[in-house]
């Protein structure tokens, strides 16, 4: 517990970190020395890690409780938050054609069509100057420690997020109507608890999220530690307001909007976060934004016809449900681009390694790779086919593939090969399937069934959603293998 200041009437009244200092100092060279621990290959070992994790942030986020700073204690905006943000945009040059900002259940806010939008016309465009990039974080008070500090300069993502709590924090800001209008909350991984985090036991996306959750700690304790040993203004302000919870909330803010546009001399790419245009949901299509240089702005055509009452979408690029999951905190079960990473290795106790490992190099594959399973028709491709087929190979079948100048034959599905190997290797891959699909602690139907229950947390829902495209991917690569097996 924090020492009561001492009384006095003259005596300014100590904010909760302040009254708390103590504690909060040595719970940070905790998490600290915790989230430096190297990531154990043992995944118990990596929850038993994310456990202490979890425990110091608890405390944390129990000690630096405090009025929020110019935030919305609701997920979504009110009418009168939204009005703001308009009259700010169109005051300084963005427009927004035939929609309107809106609460849609399931999406939070989104842009609801008011009037037939035909396909390849002009929705949104956004000025460069209402843009949060590193480069306007260059023209504050941040210059000096973005290019002092090593972590700013070289992690732009992780420079944007100090950028964006260093607005917040200011009495005044430039882009207070785009901060007001954001989320307060998310549904990253930063903001599952451990339980949470669990349901996706099984599931190669936990060891992605663990990894998540440690790095984002590591860098508040490193950041917190940051600014209470420098002087600088941009220390002065942060050090009474950057808390573990503040500091999700801007990672979480730039990992779900940010998206690239050009430098302002146009020789690399920065990242920026994009007010109005980051209103936009996702949907599969085609990318219908670009910057345009001569106008300096961000432009969002409309990817297909729009009709009155229509949600407008955009297509944020082709990523799997993992990538969506970790980085924007949602599950798209229509997601054409999605699938299922699997990694395989030739063991270097087989004394046939190094010749199947020559063959693999030959192919342009390292003895231990990761292939990728597609949803879709076609889930297997032609290179976790040739891993499969070259690690299944006697002896005699490998000196004949290398010997050979068509050994990239390997990788079609018609190369005429040894039926006994062909099928050996098909037989091969589906027990491999069959293996990580019995990881899960629960089976698909089961899970169907969970989603049908109302007592589920918002996150919950969403792990069981996410590991249940994956078993999904799996259940459709075994019954396409099982195919060529009858064969």
């Amino acid at each position: 517990m924090g020492r009561k200041g001492q009384s006095g009437h003259n005596k300014p009244k100590k904010s909760a970190l302040s009254r708390n200092r103590k504690d909060i100092n040595e719970l940070v060279d905790k998490l600290l020395r915790i989230s430096t621990i190297l990531q154990q290959n043992d995944l118990s070992k990596s929850l038993e890690n994310q456990k202490e994790i979890s425990i110091i942030t608890g405390k944390l986020r129990n000690l630096q409780i405090q009025p929020k700073n110019k935030i919305n204690l609701d997920r979504s905006a009110g009418a009168a938050t939204i009005d703001k943000f308009m009259n700010w945009c169109e005051e300084n040059g963005a427009q927004l054609k035939g929609c309107k900002i809106e609460n849609i259940e399931g999406f939070d806010l989104g842009l609801k069509v008011c009037t037939e939008i035909p396909p390849s016309s002009l929705v949104i465009s956004v000025p460069r100057k209402l843009m949060l990039t590193i480069e306007a974080a260059k023209k504050t008070e941040l210059k000096e420690l973005i290019e002092k500090d090593q972590m700013l300069a070289n992690m732009t993502n992780v420079a944007l997020a100090i950028f964006l709590l260093f607005e917040k924090f200011k009495d005044e800001s430039f882009w207070t109507p785009y901060i007001n209008i954001l989320p307060s909350a998310y549904t990253t991984v930063l903001y599952f608890n451990t339980e949470e985090l669990e349901e996706l036991k099984g599931s190669p996306t936990l060891e992605i999220a663990l990894k998540q959750v440690k790095s984002i700690s590591r860098q508040y304790a490193y950041f917190y530690k940051l600014f209470h040993t420098s002087n600088d203004p941009v220390s002065l302000l942060m050090r009474e307001k950057f808390t573990y919870d503040e500091y999700c909330w801007a990672v979480s803010t730039v990992m779900t909007r940010q998206n690239t546009i050009p430098s302002e001399d146009g020789e690399f790419t920065v990242n920026a976060l994009i007010p109005l245009w980051d209103m936009c949901n996702h949907t599969n299509g085609q990318i219908t934004t670009d910057y345009n240089p001569d106008q300096k702005r961000c432009e969002c055509l409309a990817l297909k016809n729009y009709q009155p009452g229509e949600q407008f979408f955009i297509f944020y690029g082709a990523r799997t449900n993992a990538e969506l999951f970790i980085h924007n905190g949602f599950v798209y079960e229509d997601n054409i681009h999605d699938g299922y990473w699997v990694k395989l290795g030739i063991s270097k106790s087989d004394p046939l390694q190094e010749k199947r490992a020559e063959l693999l190099n030959k192919l342009g594959m390292s003895p231990t790779s990761n292939f990728f399973i597609k949803k879709g028709p076609l889930p297997i491709d032609g290179g976790l086919l040739a891993f499969v087929r070259i690690f299944n190979m006697n002896e005699d079948q490998l000196r004949h593939w290398l010997e050979n100048d068509r050994s990239d034959d390997i990788q079609y599905l018609e190369c005429a090969l040894d039926t006994s190997l062909e099928k050996k290797s098909w037989i091969f891959l589906q027990a491999r399937l069959k293996l990580l699909l019995a990881i899960y602690k629960t089976t698909l139907e089961e899970d169907l069934k969970l989603l049908q229950e109302k007592r589920l947390s918002v996150n919950q829902r969403l792990a069981i959603r996410m590991r249940t495209t994956e078993k999904i991917i799996l259940k459709s690569g075994i019954e396409y293998v099982e195919q060529y097996i009858k064969q």
